[in-house]
């Protein structure tokens, strides 16, 4: 089986699964990001709130609406961002777990209990989103040949909004170090 031959057979695997396409390096603090599915259509839009005391990231449907915002948590032992609704209340935490030798970890906490274990190679964007055991989502340079773009894959039955989030953060956390 060639490497055309496996492309195809991956692709097919992936069929009827909504990749979500993200970019490296998503933006500094004040730029504007779409995230886009895998037919293009822009799906979410983050934007970076400049000139405010600490970093914020307010995540909008394409009309707009704003759907969460991230905010860095200052003063803490590690590094903590809070995602946010739009009423204000937070709906998860997440924070970088200790650095192991290959893989960097990060813990969701959920406001509705529960945690979402973040684990991989972040850096290489080649990680994956766990809760209880399950997969919640896969993040992967692997689906596209595009430089600096990757994909989040989210699992049936997730609402990809949260998952799509915490992407944003980690991604965030991890070029801040």
């Amino acid at each position: 089986m060639g490497l055309r031959d496996r492309r195809e057979e991956r692709r097919d695997a992936r069929r009827g699964v909504t990749t979500y396409r993200m970019r490296e390096k998503l933006f500094a603090i004040g730029d504007d990001y779409w995230i886009e599915d895998n037919g293009g259509q822009r799906v979410l839009k983050v934007n970076g709130k400049a000139l405010r005391v600490r970093d914020t990231l307010i995540i909008e449907d394409p009309s707009g609406r704003e759907l969460y915002k991230i905010q860095e948590r200052k003063l803490r032992v590690r590094d903590t961002m809070e995602i946010e609704d739009a009423n204000g209340h937070t709906v998860a935490t997440v924070k970088k777990a200790m650095i192991t030798p290959l893989r960097e970890r990060f813990k969701v906490e959920l406001a509705g209990g529960g945690e979402i274990e973040v684990h991989g190679n972040v850096v290489d964007h080649e990680y994956e989103m766990e809760r209880g055991g399950s997969k919640v989502a896969e993040v992967s340079k692997r689906w596209f040949r595009v430089a600096d773009t990757y994909g989040v894959e989210v699992a049936d039955g997730q609402d990809p909004v949260l998952p799509l989030a915490i992407t944003v953060v980690v991604d965030q956390m991890s070029r801040d170090v």
